[in-house]
């Protein structure tokens, strides 16, 4: 049942225009509803497992890494990266001196929008798993509540040229809202 309900809210998605069409070139990309549920299930694992589940996240056959994305878990409030499943050369490394090419903070950025009650997203320039180049990511960030530590969050991004920030923001603002969507 709760499948059905996720195919029906990636239709009303798309049909809303929040989604670009999918098409054979798209089958293997993440798409940001994938992103937002998988972000929440981390959240939910991470509260359950407390700070023990991060080395599930460090696996880059896991089931945190799907097509061309996975989920990252950092601490804000200790500037650390806590686990990558693709990048274990970030573990334990402080974050908020990260910027992309264009100068931009990205863990600030993270850390500021992850805080909202419903998390956010935030753009900016990163290496798309087997490009080898830098692709425009946006990613979805929410802190995750765990005992006895605060300033955890993860998150999980998209590689699109087209969709903005405020187009994800509205959809997100669908999948939380309880009236259209109870079960989620």
């Amino acid at each position: 049942m709760r499948n059905g309900k996720v195919i029906g809210l990636v239709a009303v998605l798309a049909a809303c225009g929040f989604l670009p069409s999918a098409t054979a070139a798209d089958a293997d990309a993440a798409t940001a509803e994938e992103a937002v549920n998988n972000v929440r299930a981390a959240a939910r694992f991470l509260h359950d497992k407390g700070s023990a589940g991060y080395a599930e996240f460090n696996n880059k056959d896991g089931k945190w890494v799907w097509k061309d994305s996975y989920v990252f878990v950092y601490d804000c409030r200790r500037n650390r990266m806590m686990a990558h499943p693709l990048r274990p050369d970030l573990v334990g490394q402080p974050i908020m001196q990260i910027t992309d090419n264009s100068g931009k903070f990205i863990f600030r950025e993270l850390c500021k929008v992850g805080s909202e009650p419903r998390g956010g997203w935030v753009e900016y320039a990163w290496q798309k798993p087997g490009a080898g180049k830098l692709s425009r990511k946006l990613s979805y960030a929410l802190a995750a509540d765990m005992s006895f530590t605060t300033g955890i969050q993860v998150s999980a991004g998209i590689y699109d040229e087209k969709l903005s920030v405020p187009e994800l923001g509205k959809a997100l603002e669908k999948m939380f809202d309880p009236a259209k969507y109870p079960a989620l």
